[in-house]
């Protein structure tokens, strides 16, 4: 089995996978955790090509839902408290990185001969 094959047999392992959480989650899980879900059966098609990637943050969040861990008056206060300090890191580091990238000179090698493609698919044939 070489590496196309391993990677795509995994793709097919996590989809499958997904399939399965999707099934078990569109028929019984978001009725539990969404009251606004209940009766909503053609929205619940739409949610299928995301579940089938995204299955284990879907497993999580009705985990977290369903057990009623969820803070919500909390739910994103530790984002917007960062917020304040990743905008002033982008805010030095954009213009520091295009400043650096601008600096850096590339020198060409010296016995470097440009070529015309056209010689050389002739060459080639």
């Amino acid at each position: 089995m070489n590496q196309a094959q391993a990677i795509f047999f995994a793709f097919q392992i996590w989809c499958s996978i997904g399939a399965i959480i999707a099934f078990i989650f569109l028929t019984i899980g978001i009725d539990r955790i969404d009251e606004d879900a209940q009766g909503a059966y053609v929205f619940r098609i739409l949610l299928v090509p995301a579940i089938l990637l995204i299955w284990p943050l879907v497993l999580w969040r009705w985990f977290i839902l369903e057990t009623k861990q969820d803070a919500w008056p909390n739910r994103h206060a530790p984002p917007r408290h960062a917020h304040y300090w990743i905008a002033i890191i982008f805010a030095i580091a954009i213009p520091g990185v295009i400043i650096l990238g601008l600096s850096i000179r590339q020198t060409w090698p010296v016995d470097f001969e440009p070529q015309k493609l056209s010689l050389l698919q002739e060459q080639n044939q």
